[in-house]
């Protein structure tokens, strides 16, 4: 894409610094960062959780959080500087003139009004819908955005939707105006592949046909490398390297850079295996095998679905109601001491699968087995006494961790709720846990609210790790985390996995990661399971034309980040 250089800049950030106050002192967070987006041009703002790439973002749009201090820089959209606005100002541009699809969905929407009313309301607030047009309108946002069934979905609240389907709510409103700059912080970690591609190729038409620039924040180098002409890599609050998709990651020049490419999960890799020493997994580099996964008898099952149905009531216009089937007929088995993984996209049904495995919803009809032992109709104690052989990493670490309590405390919980050691022991473990997940023993005394995204998922990751269950489930686990702690806590599972026996079901939708981790692979689509077997068969020889489609939208599966697509 060609961009004239005499052309006044969409946005320009120079030498911001931005600071948090915290009770040790006043912390930076970013620190001198200057960037460029030109008219019709995707910069992706690429680093590990933590690095100031969402602060960034907000500082620029202007809703920094209570405790952030803007110290310097300026920020000039179309050539006015905006970094001094108020909040009044700042309310005159945002939508009509920057578009923001912010990281986490669920604290986004409002969660007691309907999904319709929240678009139709944004449109009227800038002037795009009048009250009469403005429920058509939304219907059409949503169904630009990629709804599966807008008119139900309009109808709905945002619970009752799926996070990638919250998600593409948000990125429709983003786009209804018509911005100049849309600032996109990791708007597809929550989303498969499939909805992740019709959604930035709808970016990639608005950039042609509107002019309109995207500033892309995202750890996922493999939507960078395709979707953005330059990129930006920050770590610690630093710009630590700057050019074209060709120059950073076909000549990288910091160490740093290298590190993030080296770490970034390929189709093309083969299956993780463990360590040669599990005692301190997450220290030792991920290790790639180099033969296919151990064949002999098939073990006996950890899990097992049989048959199983699942049917939810959903409102629809006139005050009726219809029945979406959301299981129909699954039938399933985890190894044990193995994993299963599970793919398909948002709302195909895989975390209702993974909710009737661990007995947080009832099947309408069929069996659901742990360990050969019918547990369908378990109840009271013996329901508990299941919970603590069988734990669960929820995909959004926001909504699944307490506020209220610190990281030591969340980590400790399980523990304390099943009488497991004296509060000494209890600490000691916390020290242990927090170092398996890769976070320093400073953070156990904060609240999840000072924590990034990523460090929410790890914490999330070490509580559920503090029962040594024998079954874990794994719903997205690593889909809000940088590729390099992506990396380590996949060899942490597989490390954990060959030293205690576990037995995984791995839900995702990022099917390179699949590849790493997974011995046997089902695909779900609309409730059904239309292939499965083992993952070499299921992922490199797929028999079912959606399994090929899935496959055909991996980010970056046609090249690998010696060739880069855009410069």
């Amino acid at each position: 894409m060609d961009h004239s250089l005499t052309e006044t800049p969409v946005l320009v950030v120079d030498d911001l610094a931005v600071d948090y106050r915290t009770s040790a002192g006043d912390q930076p967070a970013v620190r001198g960062v200057s960037l460029t987006v030109n008219r019709g041009e995707v910069v992706a703002v690429v680093g590990e959780s933590g690095s100031g790439k969402t602060t960034t973002a907000h500082a620029i749009v202007g809703l920094l959080p209570s405790g952030a201090i803007l110290r310097s820089g300026s920020i000039e959209l179309a050539g006015v500087d905006i970094a001094g606005w108020s909040d009044r100002e700042l309310r005159s541009v945002r939508g009509s003139k920057i578009g923001l699809v912010p990281q986490d969905p669920t604290v986004s929407l409002d969660p007691v009004r309907r999904i319709g009313r929240q678009v139709a309301d944004a449109l009227r607030v800038h002037g795009r819908s009048s009250r009469r047009s403005a429920p058509a309108d939304a219907l059409e946002i949503l169904t630009g955005a990629g709804l599966p069934d807008p008119a139900v979905q309009a109808r709905q609240y945002p619970h009752e939707l799926s996070g990638g389907m919250r998600q593409r709510v948000l990125i429709g409103m983003a786009l209804a105006c018509r911005p100049q700059l849309v600032i996109a912080d990791e708007p597809t970690s929550a989303l498969d592949v499939t909805v992740q591609r019709r959604i930035l190729d709808h970016l990639d038409e608005i950039t042609a046909a509107h002019g309109t620039s995207v500033l892309f924040i995202t750890h996922d180098l493999g939507v960078a490398a395709e979707r953005a002409n330059r990129l930006v890599v920050m770590r610690d609050g630093l710009v630590v390297e700057h050019g074209t998709v060709d120059q950073v990651l076909n000549n990288p020049q910091h160490a740093y850079t290298r590190r993030l490419i080296a770490a970034a999960p390929s189709f093309a890799g083969r299956r993780l295996r463990p360590t040669a020493s599990v005692a301190s997994p997450v220290s030792v580099a991920p290790r790639l095998a180099n033969d296919a996964p151990p064949t002999g008898p098939i073990p006996v099952p950890a899990a097992e679905l049989r048959g199983v149905f699942k049917d939810f009531a959903l409102r629809t216009r006139g005050h009726g109601q219809r029945t979406l089937r959301a299981v129909d007929d699954v039938s399933l088995v985890v190894p044990a001491g193995r994993t299963h993984a599970l793919v398909g996209e948002s709302g195909s049904g895989k975390t209702t699968v993974s909710r009737l495995l661990l007995r947080l919803t009832d099947p309408d009809a069929g069996q659901v087995l742990i360990a050969g032992r019918d547990v369908t109709r378990l109840r009271g104690g013996e329901l508990r006494d299941l919970r603590r052989s069988v734990q669960v990493v929820y995909q959004n670490p926001y909504a699944s961790l307490n506020p209220r309590f610190d990281v030591a405390q969340l980590i400790a919980e399980p523990l304390r709720n099943f009488g497991v050691g004296s509060a000494a022991d209890r600490a000691v473990a916390v020290r242990e846990l927090l170092d398996h997940v890769a976070l320093p023993t400073a953070v156990a005394d904060r609240p999840p609210a000072e924590l990034s995204g990523g460090q929410r998922q790890r914490v999330a990751i070490a509580r559920a790790l503090a029962l040594r269950p024998s079954l874990l489930v794994l719903d997205e686990p690593v889909s809000a985390l940088d590729v390099s702690v992506q990396a380590q806590i996949l060899q942490l599972l597989v490390d954990l996995q060959a030293e205690l026996g576990l037995s995984y079901l791995f839900i995702s939708h990022d099917l390179a990661v699949v590849r790493q981790i997974s011995d046997t692979v089902g695909v779900l689509r609309a409730g059904r399971l239309v292939e499965s077997g083992p993952a070499d068969q299921v992922l490199l020889s797929p028999q079912h034309e959606y399994t090929r489609e899935l496959l055909a939208a991996i980010p970056g599966r046609a090249r690998d980040f010696a060739t880069a697509r855009r410069g």
